[in-house]
């Protein structure tokens, strides 16, 4: 046998085991899945037969399932049939039903809030509404989930309400006739000034990309020369819109994302198919730590194509693709499949699901461990943890009381009795309560509960427990009370220590009475840090190009820092 022929051989012969091996992984890999499978039925059935109380088998099946896939990823779910449709408006944006979010609040059921168009707002359905009994059936004691079911329906049914409502005295009969409900992906567009146009984008649901030229030629033609896009807080949705977005303002034949999964055949790279609605018109991208996913990708490719520049915080994090299997029983599995990756090669993952440590906690990926990109113009991102903007601006913390205020629910209570009160307001970017109207909020609050615990209260109350336990609080104790009483003095003043982030946020609250939600996003213009940053970068051109080219986020930096 010659060198050649041994070689061959030998070749042969590894290859033949590796296939056998393989062979043997796969078939050992299936006796455990029929094992572990028989083990469960068997279980479930003894469970069944001998637990000492009656048993809901879909509920408890439905426990374990839940408890399975939870241990992979949050975006891994099983959908029931009963959920099916839940998941449908998900996913495309449209239901049955009359156009209104209700909440359970404190035992009651409220309208806290009415989409402007749509059928609860037609029929007069107010904010601020307890709703008493849907189509004569008794809310007391029915969740949101029971609530939500009565009130959605086939279109062009009717349902009638009996709502107790601030300023009537007795109880109101509002009937509405079901419609369509599209929730509009684009909620809001409009000019900041008379160059700037404006736009949000709060979902990815079917017809997101069209929705987005139709709002962006509309502002142009009203003429805008830049645009601010808001994409703050937008978790995601539909990959194809993402592509579909992307493309409008990046050039054709433009790759702009890529999924990577265990089934190769399932490998796609998403170009950008169509001719671009604009490739130069200046856009400042506002993010959020809630922008996620699809909006990730929309953020994440005019970064790297250098086409945008990015104001706010960093974003989510989730690199990950789901697609949805049919099950039996018309059920469905929504399964991460493959994680996605932007132009500059980088996957923005920023929790590594697949490692935990030994106590079960999930990790972040450490910022030792991200790798360097560049986007097209040279410039340096990172994978492993989101987008990061290219100007900072982090989310303002409220104060104690102003936590208070919002979760008592005074500042909606407030602006339903002022509604009541008032007939007409001025228009929303105009609107702004007088100091008299303020200290009528004050007299409203008098006989409220606004009881709350300070930052530094708080850290007093652990300072003295500590002390005690040293055996040193006769030694402190004049301080610590001097301290405590100069806290207790600056509580009661918070109300109008804090009252321009109070106030704020009630004239935006009343607004939206008045002017729907369109009318609360342009209240905030004038107050939004995110929105002014983003004006004024775009109205700064020098700093604009600046941050587009390699090292231009470090200068605008020291710029804005008063370095030089």
């Amino acid at each position: 046998m010659t060198t050649r022929t041994k070689v061959l051989a030998t070749l042969a012969l590894g290859t033949l085991g590796l296939a056998s091996f393989r062979a043997a992984s796969d078939s050992e890999r299936y006796f455990e899945i029929a094992k572990n499978l028989d083990i469960f039925a068997t279980l479930f059935k003894e469970v069944n037969t001998y637990y000492v109380d009656e048993i809901t088998p879909g509920k408890l099946v439905k426990t374990g399932i839940d408890g399975m896939l939870k241990s992979l990823d949050p975006y891994t779910n099983y959908i029931p049939e009963d959920d099916i449709e839940d998941f449908r408006t998900m996913t495309t944006g449209q239901y049955g039903g009359i156009g209104a979010v209700v909440i359970k609040r404190n035992g009651k059921t409220v309208v806290q809030s009415a989409y402007e168009g749509y059928p609860a707002q037609k029929a007069g359905l107010l904010p601020g509404d307890e709703i008493l009994t849907i189509n004569n059936i008794n809310v007391d004691k029915k969740t949101n989930a029971d609530i939500s079911k009565l009130l959605k329906g086939q279109a062009q049914s009717l349902v009638k309400l009996i709502v107790t409502r601030y300023g009537q005295d007795k109880p109101v009969e509002v009937n509405i006739t079901r419609d369509k409900i599209q929730v509009n992906n684009v909620p809001y567009y409009g000019m900041l000034t008379s160059d700037i146009g404006y736009f949000q984008l709060g979902g990815f649901t079917v017809d997101a990309g069209r929705e987005v030229r139709n709002a962006v030629t509309k502002l142009k033609e009203q003429g805008a020369k830049k645009l601010v896009f808001d994409i703050r807080d937008n978790p995601g949705g539909l990959l194809n819109e993402a592509v579909n977005i992307s493309n409008l303002f990046v050039d054709k034949g433009l790759d702009v994302v890529s999924t990577k999964g265990k089934v190769t055949e399932w490998n796609k790279t998403y170009k950008a198919l169509d001719v671009p609605l604009d490739t130069q018109i200046p856009i400042a991208i506002i993010t959020s730590n809630r922008s996620a996913s699809a909006s990730e990708i929309v953020s994440g490719v005019l970064q790297d194509y250098d086409r945008a520049v990015l104001v706010g915080e960093r974003t989510f994090g989730k690199g990950l693709v789901q697609a949805t299997r049919p099950l039996s029983y018309n059920s469905q599995l929504k399964v991460t499949t493959a994680k996605y990756y932007i132009p500059s090669g980088r996957c923005i993952q920023e929790i590594d699901y697949s490692h935990r440590g030994e106590d079960g906690a999930l990790t972040k990926f450490p910022d030792s461990l991200r790798t360097a990109f560049k986007t097209q113009a040279g410039r340096v991102v990172y994978d492993g943890g989101g987008v990061a903007p290219d100007i900072d601006i982090q989310d303002r913390e409220i104060a104690d009381i102003t936590r208070v205020l919002i979760q008592k629910s005074y500042l909606f209570d407030y602006a339903t009795r002022f509604r009541s009160e008032h007939a007409t307001i001025a228009p929303a970017k105009q609107f702004k309560l007088t100091d008299a109207d303020y200290q009528k909020f004050v007299a409203y609050l008098q006989n409220k509960s606004i009881a709350y615990s300070t930052d530094a209260e708080r850290s007093l109350t652990d300072l003295t427990k500590k002390v005690k336990e040293e055996k040193h609080y006769d030694d402190v104790r004049v301080e610590l009370d001097a301290i405590k009483k100069k806290v207790t003095v600056n509580k009661a003043n918070d109300i109008q220590r804090f009252k321009p982030e109070i106030k704020e946020i009630l004239e935006s609250e009343i607004v939206s009475r008045y002017y729907y939600e369109k009318g609360r996003t342009e209240a905030s213009f004038d107050d939004d840090p995110n929105i002014q940053a983003a004006v004024a970068v775009l109205n700064d051109p020098n700093r604009y190009a600046a941050l587009l080219k390699p090292g231009g986020q470090a200068a605008s930096a020291r710029k804005s820092a008063g370095m030089k």
